[in-house]
Formats: structure tokens, sequence, C-alpha cells
């Protein structure tokens, strides 16, 4: 069994070879975890930079959302103790933005919490955009979540120096209605394919954990390897009380780091940026990137805390990846 997992890595690398769902769902089955995770590490290396990258994220608007993704703390279908908040100013974003640039990050979004953005709080946030530009061109890449826009929006954004489009796919197709109802899984990507054809890279993902079977993360991951986006977020479900998701179990490492893995078989050169959750790992998620992923989501996450670029660049040092 070890013959042949490494005879894949081998190929994978030397090759160029593009596994199959079958095999994917062979090794996530079969192979034991050390061995695959190592195997994932080796592709990493051979296949991805070096110098991993960390990004950030700013709450621009919370809250009060009208979708009724099951897992999420902003949804205005569920009690949680999420407190709406008002789109941001442009003067809190620079704010923001300074520290960030302090901090050695690498790419900053606004999130917005909402189907999608419009009138005056979108013309808001692209004067964030815009002040951003204007004050911090060339010292940090710029980032946008703001939901399913129009294409018009999105040059917009584009226009504003905007260079990436983030947009989660979050799931499997298949498991898709069974955590959302309000909006398609076919609306998610078109909102990517436009994003796509207007010149702005994506940055697409989702969340693990939320009772989907390990053939639907392998389904989602094929899926996200044919968009050809270049970022995978990879959430690990946090549960959160008042979401239909509170009292689901949240998923051992050991299955965390297998995810990560196989994540790593099926997208060889593609970023996998361990996001939310990394730290039920332990060390920061350390052995996330030792197991496939090679990127970061750094600082506080929109309703859950997160970690300081100052650890997260002293666990990358550690590893000889910053």
């Amino acid at each position: 069994m070890k013959e042949k997992i490494i005879a894949l890595k081998e190929k994978i690398i030397q090759e160029k070879y593009e596994i199959t769902k079958e095999e994917a769902l062979n090794i996530y089955k079969n192979e034991p975890t050390e061995i695959l995770c190592q195997c994932a590490l080796e592709i990493t290396k051979s296949e991805c930079s070096v110098k991993a990258e960390l990004c950030s994220v700013i709450n621009a608007k919370q809250g009060k959302c009208s979708e009724n993704c099951k897992y999420c703390a902003q949804s205005a279908h569920w009690k949680t103790s999420c407190t709406p908040k008002q789109v941001i100013t442009p003067e809190e974003t620079l704010t923001s933005i300074k520290k960030a640039v302090e901090n050695h990050i690498d790419r900053i979004s606004l999130v917005t919490a909402g189907r999608s953005l419009s009138g005056k709080e979108f013309e808001t946030i692209l004067e964030c955009y815009k002040k951003i530009n204007e004050k911090f061109c060339g010292k940090i890449d710029l980032c946008a979540s703001l939901g399913i826009l129009s294409k018009e929006q999105l040059k917009l954004l584009k226009e504003n120096g905007v260079t990436r489009y983030h947009h989660n796919i979050e799931t499997s197709r298949n498991y898709f209605p069974f955590i959302c109802t309000t909006h398609t899984y076919d609306e998610r990507i078109k909102t990517i394919m436009v994003a796509k054809e207007i010149g702005l890279e994506i940055c697409s993902g989702g969340i693990i954990g939320m009772g989907e079977s390990y053939e639907d993360r392998i389904d989602f991951a094929f899926e996200i390897k044919n968009l050809k986006v270049q970022s995978v977020p990879v959430n690990i479900l946090m549960p959160i009380k008042g979401t239909p998701f509170e009292n689901l179990q949240v998923l051992s490492n050991e299955e965390i780091l297998r995810t990560f893995a196989v994540f790593r078989f099926i997208m060889p050169s593609q970023v996998i940026r361990c996001a939310a959750g990394r730290k039920n790992l332990g060390n920061n998620g350390e052995k996330a990137f030792l197991s496939g992923a090679n990127a970061l989501i750094s600082g506080d996450f929109l309703t859950t805390s997160g970690s300081t670029s100052e650890e997260d660049i002293n666990m990358l040092k550690k590893l000889g990846l910053y």
C-alpha cells in the first residue's frame, strides 16, 4: 500500500499526472494518515512557492443577512449573538489597512454580509477601495468578498484596485441544498465565471465538517480544481450557537489533515489556504502545513477569533515557509 501512494505522488510530480476521483477516494479511505500527509507535503514543496502567503479580512458589514446558510452566525434566519454593523467607512478601512501593512499581510479583503451589495452600500465600499489604492498601492494586494455581483460591479472593483474576488462554493454541488436554499450553487458559479471573464483572480473554497461525506469533500475539491481558481480557502466548521449546525461534532484532527492532504493530491499547484478553525489543530494549525496547506488567513475572522500575524509568521518560519 505504501508503495502505491509513493508511486502516485511521484507520478504527480514527475509527469504532472492528474488523479481521478476514484484514486482520490481510494487514498482518502485507505492510506495511513502519516504517509498520506508526508506525500502531500512533498507535492507541495515540489509544485508550489516556498513562501506561504498571508491574507487577512476586514469585516465591512455584519449581520442581517437574507440568506439561510446553516453554518453562519450572520444569517437573519437564526438567533445568534451576532450584532449587526453598518457598512464600514473609508476612514475605518484605512486604519485597518495601515495595521495590516505593518503586520506584513500580503493581501486583504473587505467582506460584507448579505446576498449581494448594491446602491449606496456598494458605492461606499467602492470608495473604500479607491482610498486604499491611492494610499497603499504596491504595498498590499486587494481582494473583495461582497456576494453575488453583476459584471458592471465587478468591473468597477477592478478599476479601483481589486485584483482578486472571493466567492466560496462552500461544498459539493450534491450537498449544497442541505446547507442553503435561498440561492443556488449555479448562482455562485456564475459570479465566479463572470469575475474570471473580466480578468479578476479568484479565491474560492468552502467549509468542511458540515455533515458532508468524504465523497462530498472530494467532489467539492474537483469542482474547485475545474474552476481553475488561484486560491482555495479551507475552513473547518466551528459550530455556532443558534445556527442549525450548533450541535454538529467538530471533525477530528486526523480527518482534517487527511482532507488537506487529499486536496493537495487533487490540486498539486494551487494555493490551499488554511482558514477558520485551524486553531482546533493546535499550534496555530501547524500540522495543516505539513499536510498540504501552503497559505493562511491571519488575524480574526468575521465572527470568530484567529491568530496574530506575528504568531503565524513565527510558525511559518519554523516550518521553512516564510
